[in-house]
């Protein structure tokens, strides 16, 4: 029990210190990646107007078709996409990336990889 609450507890406080850092310093929308054991989604705020200005999840059901027979990283990569797409689509070329609590490696880092590859800048 004493091990979880620690775990959680450092997580709560990387996510914190990862947020302020960019708050801090950046004027950008931020694209803001939320990653569970088995799905993945992001999305691009601003923080300005606290407004969403595109999103996607891999548990979107327009998605499905796409995400099939993928493992998390590849689906990761195509999630990263779409959320470029969007984001382009809704005229935000330059963001700032906020991976939250997690690493960036594995799949944060495939959508991150897959969304400059579509053309948003960060």
């Amino acid at each position: 029990m004493r091990s979880t609450f620690i775990k959680n507890n450092r997580r709560e406080r990387r996510k914190t210190r990862v947020r302020s850092k960019l708050r801090e310093i950046s004027v950008l929308p931020r694209l803001c990646v939320s990653r569970s054991l088995k799905h993945i989604q992001a999305q691009v705020v601003d923080d300005l107007s606290g407004k969403t200005l595109a999103h996607a999840s891999s548990t979107a059901k327009e998605l499905a078709g796409d995400l099939k027979g993928k493992n998390k990283s590849q689906r990761a990569a195509v999630i990263g996409s779409v959320v470029a797409k969007a984001a382009l689509a809704a005229g935000v070329t330059n963001v700032s990336f906020d991976r939250g609590f997690a690493r960036f490696h594995g799949r944060v880092k495939a959508l991150a990889d897959a969304a400059r590859e579509a053309g948003l800048k960060f």
